[in-house]
């Protein structure tokens, strides 16, 4: 909706707008130095867990990812928060203190925010971060050849409908929650600079698709000497897979295809699918992008279904040339990275998905 409105609007004209509005990327990008830029971003939701501190975590997680799928890094927030007014205080002091808990970890400073009274508890933040201005990683400039990876299991959205009606087991719970407040930072220092890293993050690779991890504890460092290469970057939120593939396939003037075998799922999204555990947000945007996708026969219906579902604090998509070495660098710092599909000149379909 903002999309459609903003687009009826004047154009501002400002040359130090490196990424605006236009662009549908994560975050707005301005150059204020020749050698730095800032990123900018906001997010806010409905709870999509009961505990209250938990959903503050996850809305953290959420809304410094836009800054980490830039390229960048995170530097001072503002909470923004909607609360009932007969709620009780110590519920929103709750959240509140589970979204600094990842500010913290993320190295990013809150530094106020703003409230209101609202019949629906809402809670999320404004995010600021800094990026050298040739070094910004956009959903375009992917280029043939280009190998795709993520860093994160499909089937939060899924599995937090379940959640609503009372139907999730707790294990898909846990690895849902476990998934959604894992910050994207470690991956993102892996490409960007090979600095000090630690972290915790989930999600399996299916079968045929390995993930290499460290045994050397949470204090972890790339494989790599030297920088890789990233061509394009985003991070998998509320458009799912396919929406935010279609993004840099439109965005970079290519074509892309997927192996949806080797598509990391969280434990319990099948089920959820299968037992009708469907958001809005899935539909919808199966009904958006879907007609830009062509699949193999062998694809099943059930995960067809995933590679639209809605994701809340979800992993990066890259695309890079560099793709062995980078996926070795990333399970090596501890981040289950998987090749899940490649880069092809553009073409019909814009987005093929197969089953190898």
């Amino acid at each position: 909706m903002l999309d459609k409105v903003l687009g009826k609007l004047a154009r501002q004209h400002d040359p130090n707008v490196l990424v605006g509005f236009d662009h549908a990327d994560d975050a707005g990008v301005y150059l204020i130095a020749p050698d730095q830029a800032l990123v900018q971003t906001v997010d806010f939701f409905t709870p999509i867990v009961d505990d209250p501190y938990i959903f503050g975590q996850i809305a953290a997680t959420n809304a410094l990812s836009d800054v980490y799928a830039m390229g960048g890094r995170p530097l001072t927030s503002l909470a923004l928060v909607c609360f009932p007014d007969k709620a009780e205080l110590e519920i929103l002091e709750r959240i509140l203190a589970g979204g600094l808990s990842k500010m913290v970890e993320a190295g990013c400073t809150v530094v106020g925010g703003h409230s209101i009274r609202d019949e629906e508890t809402k809670f999320g933040y404004s995010v600021t971060g800094v990026v050298h201005p040739k070094k910004v990683l956009a959903n375009a400039g992917a280029k043939p050849g280009d190998k795709l990876l993520l860093t994160k299991a499909l089937g939060t959205g899924v599995i937090s409908t379940a959640i609503k009606k009372g139907k999730a087991e707790q294990a898909w719970i846990d690895a849902a929650v476990q998934s959604m407040t894992t910050l994207n930072k470690v991956a993102a220092e892996v490409m960007t600079a090979g600095t000090r890293l630690s972290g915790n993050h989930v999600g399996t690779a299916a079968p045929g698709c390995p993930v290499e991890r460290s045994s050397t504890g949470n204090d972890r460092r790339p494989t790599t000497k030297d920088q890789v290469q990233v061509h394009a970057l985003t991070d998998v939120t509320g458009f799912g897979l396919i929406g935010h593939a279609r993004e840099i396939a439109l965005a970079s003037n290519i074509s892309i295809a997927i192996d949806a075998s080797c598509v990391p799922l969280l434990d319990g999204a099948l089920e959820c699918v299968r037992a009708g555990h469907v958001p809005g947000g899935l539909k919808n945007n199966r009904d958006f992008a879907e007609c830009l996708v062509e699949y193999d026969t062998s694809v099943p219906e059930d995960v067809r279904a995933l590679l639209f579902d809605p994701q809340t604090a979800g992993g990066l998509l890259i695309a890079t040339p560099d793709g062995e070495r980078l996926r070795k660098a990333l399970n090596a710092a501890g981040v289950p990275a998987v090749k899940i599909g490649e880069v092809f000149a553009r073409a019909k379909p814009l987005i093929r998905v197969a089953w190898v």
